[in-house]
């Protein structure tokens, strides 16, 4: 949940290509607002001159060999190698890690496997990220390896991006490794253990909201408290990084549901650790494992304290039960 809101919104996954010179650019971001929005051509699966990789497979860093001549001008999606877990469907989550170059100038991009590169998160499908990424996805399976050759209008445009050190209309290369997908109404199963009797007991309704009944007569607790329901396998949560989670709210003085990502339509995106959501948020999801569902008690100095949020009141305790389903 964000701090000036009562609603949690999907962060920006961008950065705007009007940033500053001085900002490093670090995914691919989509042309401004303010340019014409090109007409992507349809993909094919093949067109010539094709580039050629070596190197690693997937999950590694590709090397992308540009082969003599121009390029076809089409907006070509080659599956490499082709995974064998879920498709990729328009509105998931996918976290995808990617190599590329310039093919107009032979230059290679910044990539996810560099030094300090992380994957790409986003939702397929939605227009946050540069059709070559956005639409390369759609259909393919988890694990696969894609070599996409995104001409201008499946790029950067007319304009570039001068951060990532893509010219005004020049054909940029990725390859794609599909390393994960959600679909909105993903949710944890196994096994639900309840808090202690003193703390909000949880009722699992699948994929919907939980119930959560806050214990009568109980007097709030003046502390964070957290609860581990499901303990995930996954690696700690650090600060910084982005999660997608499921999440309900309700307030502790009478119970009443306030917020929940089933009412945005699912899962939803969010960073940790940087002040992005309130401080109950931030202390208590750091270090939980990925695969967890964590109930939080939130008193109000580590939530709204004595502003009123939507539906909240000032001075309220917040209780939250969370799904963590990925952390990037």
């Amino acid at each position: 949940m964000r701090r000036t809101a009562g609603l949690l919104l999907t962060l920006p996954l961008l950065l705007a290509v009007a940033c500053s010179s001085s900002t490093k650019a670090t995914s691919p971001a989509t042309p401004s607002a303010s340019s014409a929005a090109p007409t992507v051509p349809a993909p094919v699966t093949e067109a010539s001159p094709m580039p050629t990789l070596s190197g690693g497979g997937f999950g590694s860093k590709a090397t992308i060999t540009i082969p003599p001549g121009a390029p076809s001008g089409q907006f070509v999606v080659n599956t490499v190698s082709e995974g064998d877990r879920s498709t990729v469907n328009k509105g998931d989550w996918v976290t995808v890690n990617y190599s590329a170059k310039d093919w107009t100038t032979g230059k290679d991009l910044p990539s996810s496997y560099d030094e300090g590169g992380k994957p790409q998160l986003y939702q397929a499908g939605s227009g946050q990220l540069v059709p070559a990424f956005d639409q390369s996805v759609i259909g393919k399976k988890v694990g696969s390896r894609l070599l996409v050759v995104a001409p201008p209008a499946a790029a950067f445009g007319s304009q570039g991006n001068g951060q990532l050190g893509v010219g005004p209309g020049d054909t940029v290369v990725f390859v794609l490794d599909i390393m994960e997908s959600l679909p909105q109404d993903s949710t944890l199963s196994g096994a639900m253990t309840q808090p202690p009797a003193t703390l909000p007991q949880v009722k699992d309704n699948g994929k919907a909201a939980v119930t959560i009944t806050v214990p009568p007569g109980q007097a709030p607790p003046t502390d964070l408290q957290q609860a581990v329901l499901i303990k995930g396998e996954g690696k700690p949560v650090k600060s910084g990084q982005t999660l997608v989670v499921q999440y309900t709210g309700v307030l502790w003085s009478n119970g009443q549901q306030f917020d929940s990502s089933w009412s945005h339509g699912g899962a939803q995106a969010l960073q940790i650790g940087t002040g992005s959501v309130i401080e109950g948020w931030d202390k208590g999801l750091v270090g939980q494992t990925v695969g967890s569902r964590v109930e939080l008690v939130v008193p109000p100095a580590l939530g709204y304290k004595d502003q009123a949020q939507g539906s909240v009141p000032p001075n309220s305790t917040l209780v939250f039960v969370i799904d963590i389903l990925e952390a990037v």
